[in-house]
């Protein structure tokens, strides 16, 4: 197994084709929202989510779904609850849907229950539904890849999928901006190494990175060698970032969040 494999292609060893898809789209959806800091919209698109993977799990477990008007996600998460032990994996019949009821009542009753006066409800519920949500797909690609070839791929997957999310970081088409108030050619060639950690990044793509924020060749490989106390750069020349900087990242990351709150 690569460890560029697909999200879609990781479920369907268990799960099908038609639902995993569905699952994957909506989640991909929820963390673009969540990145434009389109609150309500990335809590919608969790609650599709939840409809889609409690659905894969119904029919893999041999269930045909009712009629989509008479759908309910209770019903489906009191029959996988009351599902025979042993015919189903408990994580299929009560943890993931435990999660999936949480989302779904969080996306059912948007800041119903917030006093907005002190608060913004839907960025606090966004960002809970955004974590449980990577859990649940973290959890369901376990489930489905039990006794896989390539384990060490599937880790790298899950590792991906449960790095924090935060709305300062955009991805379009494979590429990666961030929008902080104050930036520096460093800083981007950091940030570019956590947002894919633990994956490797080629250093003419990390070089790359940078200069598409607008920073000339030469600052972005002058930045690239200020890096070198906190990455590991293997014999290919490709960089993964090391704890140090992780940590230094998520500093940067929390701290421009302060800022950006203050000025609203």
């Amino acid at each position: 197994m690569a460890p560029q494999q697909s999200l879609q292609t990781l479920l369907r060893r268990r799960f099908p084709a038609n639902h995993t898809d569905a699952l994957v789209r909506h989640f991909q959806a929820m963390m673009a929202k969540y990145q434009e800091s389109s609150w309500e919209q990335a809590i919608l698109k969790g609650g599709k989510f939840v409809e889609a993977t409690l659905k894969a799990i119904w029919v893999s477990s041999g269930k045909p779904l009712p009629p989509s008007r008479k759908f309910k996600v209770g019903t489906i998460i009191t029959g996988l609850a009351n599902a025979p032990s042993g015919t189903l994996d408990d994580s299929l019949r009560i943890t993931i849907p435990r999660a999936c009821e949480f989302v779904y009542d969080i996306a059912s009753n948007r800041g119903a229950r917030h006093d907005p006066a002190e608060v913004d409800p839907n960025e606090i519920d966004a960002a809970v539904v955004v974590a449980t949500c990577s859990w649940i797909i973290a959890e369901t690609i376990r489930y489905s890849q039990g006794g896989a070839q390539d384990p060490a791929s599937v880790a790298t997957v899950l590792s991906g999928l449960s790095q924090r999310r935060y709305p300062q970081v955009e991805e379009v088409d494979g590429r990666v901006y961030f929008h902080l108030k104050k930036i520096s050619a460093r800083k981007v060639a950091l940030l570019s190494l956590w947002h894919r950690h633990p994956r490797r990044i080629p250093k003419a793509d990390l070089i790359a990175a940078i200069e598409r924020h607008h920073f000339s060749a030469d600052n972005a490989r002058l930045a690239v060698k200020r890096l070198a106390k906190v990455v590991d750069e293997d014999h290919t020349g490709a960089f993964r970032l090391l704890q140090p900087g992780l940590a230094e990242a998520e500093s940067l990351i929390g701290t421009d969040l302060k800022i950006s709150r203050k000025g609203r």
